[in-house]
């Protein structure tokens, strides 16, 4: 991990477990070699770091572009591989660096929903993660996190409304694409982002941690 990366992993974990009890939950099925896409539920700000320290193997993922006209986040983002997504879309840049991430075997998260969730419930998948599968063939692990939206929810401000609110993060089993999936149509984007989105559905809350929860 580069370095900065790697301390602000260690804050974070430090943060998650002592703030909100953070666990994962069958960490197991983590791809942590090679090319793998991280697709999560979008709930808070939050959602990110979690899903960070979620693996020990380090991320790509992508931030709204105008986070980088912070003075200083601005010039930390690249530092922690935040890529600049426009969020009005037309973006074809950002699409571009994360297929290069993933054929460069690296790992990248990403939020099907491509925003955060109003309510808490979960949204329709944009086609945008269907594409990015099409062109690499990339696994996907599935991941849905549990109490971020009420720990922080959306327009919420951190030092009013920041609760100690128990984080789970549920890792689903991976999913696994070849050419067969495609049938070289625009539709195969949707369909494949509905997928990924169906697995993450498919994933339920644990009561009863097993034995292989993670801290």
């Amino acid at each position: 991990m580069k370095p900065l990366y790697q301390l602000g992993h260690r804050l974070f974990k430090f943060f998650g477990s002592t703030f909100f009890s953070f666990r994962v939950v069958y960490p197991e099925r983590m791809i942590e070699e090679g090319p793998a896409i991280l697709a999560m539920n979008h709930q808070s700000f939050l959602d990110p770091p979690m899903a960070g320290i979620s693996t020990e193997r380090e991320l790509y993922t992508l931030a709204r572009n105008t986070l980088f006209k912070a003075p200083v986040m601005g010039k930390l983002l690249p530092k922690v591989n935040v890529l600049p997504i426009d969020p009005k879309g037309g973006d074809s840049s950002a699409l571009k660096l994360t297929i290069r991430v993933l054929r460069e075997g690296k790992a990248t998260l990403i939020f099907p929903e491509g925003t955060r969730s109003k309510d808490g419930h979960l949204q329709k998948a944009q086609p945008g993660v269907g594409l990015i599968i099409a062109k690499t063939l990339a696994p996907v692990v599935p991941m849905r996190i549990f109490g971020s939206f009420e720990a922080l929810p959306r327009n919420a401000k951190w030092y009013a409304s920041l609760n100690a609110i128990p984080i789970t993060v549920v890792l689903g089993q991976p999913l696994y694409f070849t050419k067969a999936d495609l049938t070289g149509s625009r539709d195969d984007y949707q369909r494949l982002a509905d997928r990924v989105m169906e697995a993450i559905a498919a994933i339920e809350y644990v009561d009863d941690f097993p034995a292989n929860t993670r801290r």
